[in-house]
């Protein structure tokens, strides 16, 4: 069995690989966040692509789950409620920041844009800060 770091690193190559592809074979970004926005307007013609890459992603997680289910699991004492809160400030802080942590730290940073540099530090900082907070409080488990 490999170990978490080969797995890791291996994970991390094919998200390199795959954000190149799209760079290179249609000029955009692996912003996930932009690609499902892209979809919830009419469709159009960068539609497929858009769905083939989301699709991509949910079947690499579901083979994952199939084949290495302790690799996925829920947060450990959250409720449902505080997930989805969880969830709806990310999609918020999306919005606001123009892009996610793929467009601005996997794509943006490659691309050595300072804006990407400083969404990412602010993103990243913001949600240090948040873990330590929850866990001093007794939130974390």
């Amino acid at each position: 069995m490999m170990s978490s770091i080969l797995w890791a690193t291996l994970g991390g190559g094919l998200i390199g690989l795959a954000a190149s592809w799209l760079l290179l074979a249609k000029g955009r970004v692996a912003g996930i966040s932009g690609i499902v926005g892209g979809l919830l307007g009419a469709w159009n013609a960068d539609s497929t692509w858009r769905l083939s890459f989301l699709l991509g992603l949910m079947a690499g997680g579901g083979v994952l789950m199939a084949t290495l289910p302790e690799a996925i699991v829920a947060p450990a004492g959250r409720s449902l409620v505080a997930v989805a809160a969880a969830g709806a400030l990310v999609g918020y802080g999306t919005r606001l920041g123009s892009g996610c942590t793929s467009g601005h730290g996997v794509c943006g940073l490659t691309r050595f844009s300072p804006r990407s540099l400083v969404a990412t530090l602010t993103f990243m900082g913001t949600g240090f800060v948040t873990a330590t907070l929850l866990g001093l409080i007794g939130g974390a488990s």
